[in-house]
């Protein structure tokens, strides 16, 4: 290990040990960054939801996923998507198959 490793580990090990003492000292004046609400992302189905809603119709999954980007900024996986959607459909929950690779909301 040369000279230049050292320093950088023990200078990455200052910055880590300031940053912890910076969090507690927040915690203890009630002003930490981490006591904050923060805002609640939405799981993967539920912007699926969220779009088949403001679709108001059945869209397929190459739409939904575009969509999802446009809207939300999130991109999807077609494999991860398709197969969570297809559980919830096997379950009888929230959702329905009515073609292909076209999925709606399980209506109430």
């Amino acid at each position: 290990m040369d000279k230049k490793e050292i320093r950088d580990i023990i200078l990455e090990s200052i910055v880590e040990s300031l940053e912890a003492q910076t969090r507690a000292l927040r915690k203890l004046r009630g002003s930490s960054k981490d006591s904050e609400p923060r805002e609640k992302s939405l799981s993967q189905l539920s912007i699926v939801s969220n779009i088949l809603t403001k679709a108001k119709k059945p869209l397929h999954v190459s739409q939904i996923i575009a969509d999802t980007e446009k809207i939300f900024g999130v991109r999807l996986e077609r494999e991860s998507l398709v197969s969570a959607l297809s559980k919830k459909i096997m379950k009888g929950e929230r959702f329905i198959r009515t073609d292909k690779n076209t999925f709606a909301l399980k209506e109430e």
